[in-house]
C-alpha cells in the first residue's frame, strides 16, 4: 500500500535526501537573503544607495519556512496538489519549531496527503486539505518539540565549547567536517542545532579544510576545475572515493582538528547557525564569520589563513606523507563534475 502510494518509510531518504533538499530550500532563502541583505548593509555603510538589496534579503529570510517546505515535498516526490500545499505548511513548521519544525512538518503532511492523494472524485479539494490539516497538527506539536530539542542540543554544543573550548573545537569541527562530505546536509545540521559563538565558528573551519583540503589534495587527478568545484562548490563529490579507499579523508579531516584550537582558543573566532556548516561553499561561512565578527583587517587575515591557506598547506602535507607510504595512489581522488 505505502509503496503504491510512493511513501518509502526509508531512512535513507527521510535523512539524506530530504535534508540536502531542505539545505538547498534554506540557500535559497536564509541563506542567500543574509548574503544580499549583508552586501546591502555594506554598501550602505559607505554611502552607496542600496536599500533595495537589503529589502530583498529580508523578504528572502522571511519565506525561510515556505522554502523548506517545498525542498522537503519536492525530495518526496510529492504529487502537485501536495506540493503547493506544502509552502504553508513550511510556513506553520517554522512558525512553530524553526527549520526542524519545518522538516518534520512538511515531512509528515507530504508522506499523509500521498495516502488520499486520487483516491477520490474530490481530490482537489480533499488532498489539500488533508495535507494542510496534518501539516499543522505535526508542526504545533511534533515540529515544536523536535525543535526545541534541537536548539537546547544546540545550546549545550556552545556552551560546552565555550567551557571546554580546546576539546569542543576539535570535536565539533570534526564531526561537522564529515557531515560537510557526507551524503547529509551539514548547512541543515547546524541551522537546525542553532550553532552560534565558538562553536559555529568551529565548525566552520572543520567544514572548509574539508573542502579546501580535498581541492588541494585532488589537484593531481582534477585540475584547477575539480579544485574550483570542491573548494566552493562541495567536497561531497568525494563520497565514492572515500567509500572506496577511506584514507583520502584523513588529510582535511585532520586538517581540520589540527586549526579548530587556534580559532577557539587563540583567535576566539565566532560565527552564526546560517555559516556554520556552509564551508566555502559559496564563500558563505567565511562571509559569516566576517559577518559576526566584523569586517576588519585583522579578521580578513584569520580567515584566509585559517579557512583557505593553512587547511590547504597541511591537508597536502599529509596527503604526502600517505602517497609515500602507497595508502593513496594516482586516481583515487578523481572525481566527475
Amino acid at each position: 500500500m505505502f509503496k503504491e502510494k510512493g511513501i518509502s518509510l526509508s531512512p535513507k531518504v527521510y535523512f539524506i535526501t530530504v535534508l540536502s533538499y531542505m539545505a538547498l530550500g534554506l540557500f535559497s532563502s536564509l541563506i542567500m537573503g543574509l548574503i544580499v541583505r549583508t552586501i546591502g548593509e555594506g554598501l550602505v555603510d559607505r554611502g552607496i544607495e542600496a536599500k533595495f538589496l537589503i529589502q530583498l534579503g529580508e523578504q528572502a529570510i522571511a519565506l525561510t519556512g515556505p522554502a523548506i517546505g517545498v525542498a522537503v515535498a519536492f525530495a518526496l516526490e510529492a504529487p502537485p496538489l501536495i506540493l503547493f500545499a506544502a509552502v504553508a505548511v513550511g510556513a506553520f513548521g517554522y512558525e512553530a519549531g524553526g527549520p526542524a519544525g519545518s522538516y518534520i512538518a512538511t515531512l509528515l503532511a507530504t508522506e499523509i496527503g500521498k495516502l488520499v492523494s486520487k483516491t477520490t472524485r474530490l481530490d482537489i479539494l480533499l488532498t489539500p486539505f488533508v495535507t494542510l490539516v496534518a501539516g499543522f497538527f505535526a508542526g504545533r506539536y511534533a515540529g515544536k518539540w523536535i525543535g526545541k530539542g534541537m536548539t537546547d542540543l544546540g545550546e549545550l554544543i556552545r556552551w560546552g565549547t565555550e567551557r571546554e573550548p580546546l576539546f569542543m573545537g576539535i570535536f565539533i569541527a570534526t564531526v561537522m567536517g564529515l557531515a560537510l562530505t557526507a551524503p547529509i546536509s551539514s548547512a541543515a545540521l547546524g541551522i537546525m542545532l542553532g550553532l552560534d559563538g565558538l562553536a559555529a565558528g568551529a565548525a566552520t573551519i572543520g567544514c572548509a579544510a574539508q573542502m579546501i583540503g580535498f581541492g588541494v589534495i585532488s589537484y593531481r587527478d582534477n585540475g584547477i576545475g575539480g579544485v574550483v568545484a570542491q573548494g566552493i562548490g562541495t567536497s561531497m563529490l568525494q563520497v565514492g572515493n572515500i567509500i572506496r579507499n577511506p584514507w583520502i579523508l584523513l588529510p582535511p579531516t585532520v586538517a581540520g582538528a589540527i586549526l579548530a584550537p587556534f580559532a577557539t582558543v587563540l583567535l576566539m573566532l565566532e560565527s552564526n547557525p546560517e555559516g556554520s556548516g556552509m564551508g566555502t561553499s559559496g564563500f558563505v561561512g567565511p562571509l559569516m564569520l566576517l559577518k559576526t565578527m566584523g569586517f576588519e583587517m585583522e579578521y580578513y587575515i584569520a580567515v584566509a589563513v585559517l579557512c583557505f591557506i593553512a587547511p590547504g598547506i597541511i591537508s597536502y602535507l599529509i596527503y604526502r606523507v600517505l602517497r609515500r607510504f602507497g595508502r593513496i595512489q594516482d586516481g583515487d581522488l578523481k572525481i566527475e563534475y
